[in-house]
């Protein structure tokens, strides 16, 4: 499933020369619109690796969970830590489980 960007969150990583979403995409698709608002183009050539999802600063994209996973409704949100990374997953009855894990670093 393609990211979904809420573009109330969204600032398109003001102040940078190129958002922090479009850097990191390894597909070349993430950019921004017209309103300086982050979007997936096409949303078929998104292979999932949810880069941008984790690399961006306001949390304003998600990754939306297959519907042969989690149906309508559920989520899988990252937060990345200086050395660790919080899943927070939300399933479709709205409960949420979170997910906390050490970041590979090269000392390891």
């Amino acid at each position: 499933m393609p990211p979904k960007v809420d573009w109330e969150k969204c600032d398109g990583c003001k102040g940078k020369d190129e958002p922090l979403c479009e850097q990191i995409c390894p597909g070349n698709l993430m950019t921004l619109n017209e309103n300086n608002k982050a979007f997936c183009r096409p949303y078929r050539h998104c292979w999932d690796c949810m880069s941008c999802t984790k690399v961006c600063p306001v949390g304003a994209i998600e990754t939306r969970i297959p519907f042969q996973i989690g149906y309508h409704g559920a989520k899988l949100i990252p937060m990345m830590g200086t050395d660790t990374i919080t899943w927070t997953c939300q399933d479709i009855h709205g409960n949420v489980t979170r997910f906390r894990y050490k970041n590979r670093t090269d000392e390891d």
